[in-house]
């Protein structure tokens, strides 16, 4: 399997898999059984447009703008290796996912919901259009797409496996334990991409 896709994906699933109004909503739901399959299709779109929105919105001015490179690579580089370090904080300070109650939404509700916590939170845009697309650019022409075919991939693997399986992951990730491990191994990862950046990336 192409490499890029690969690191597309793991790093993808560092930055989303995480504690958050968004993954607690699609908990939520999934839980309920409720418009699982909106809630799935609404997340993972958003970031299939913001990752495309990143990759193709910032290659033509990085490959035009060689100093423009260097920066939102040092950028991209300075963001992981924060990401990282709070992973570390969060594995040292396990906190819990929980799926609150309530009456059944409708669907426009549940859709528009889910719409503003995704896209009224500041964080995805650092996560997909900056990070992931500067990430993404890294790589020669063509590669790029790889990379952010296998983070949509990433995305799209999470969203259903929280939103569908949420029975079976919901007493897992109530557990301050389970989050420590996934922090921890989170941490690692990021800290080890924001290295890998400031050293120089892939081969262009």
């Amino acid at each position: 399997m192409n490499l890029a896709f690969l690191i597309g994906f793991a790093t993808s699933a560092g930055l989303i898999i995480a504690i958050g109004a968004q993954n607690a909503y699609v908990l939520r739901q999934g839980l309920r059984r409720e418009y699982v399959a909106a809630v799935v299709v609404v997340c993972a779109g958003a970031d299939m447009l913001l990752i495309s929105v990143g990759i193709v919105g910032l290659g033509e001015p990085l490959r035009a703008y060689p100093t423009a490179f260097e920066a939102v690579r040092y950028a991209g580089a300075a963001f992981l290796l924060c990401y990282g370090v709070l992973a570390a904080r969060r594995a040292m300070r396990p906190a819990e996912l929980v799926a609150s109650g309530g009456q059944r939404a409708s669907l426009r509700v549940v859709v528009l919901t889910c719409l503003g916590l995704t896209f009224l939170n500041p964080h995805v845009y650092l996560d997909t259009v900056l990070t992931l697309g500067s990430i993404a650019n890294q790589y020669r022409s063509g590669e790029q797409w790889w990379f952010g075919a296998g983070a949509v991939a990433a995305s799209l693997t999470w969203f259903v496996s929280l939103g569908w399986g949420a029975r079976l992951l919901g007493p897992l990730f109530s557990r301050p334990r389970a989050w420590r491990i996934l922090d921890a191994m989170i941490a690692a990862m990021m800290l080890g991409l924001g290295g890998w950046m400031l050293a120089g990336g892939p081969a262009a």
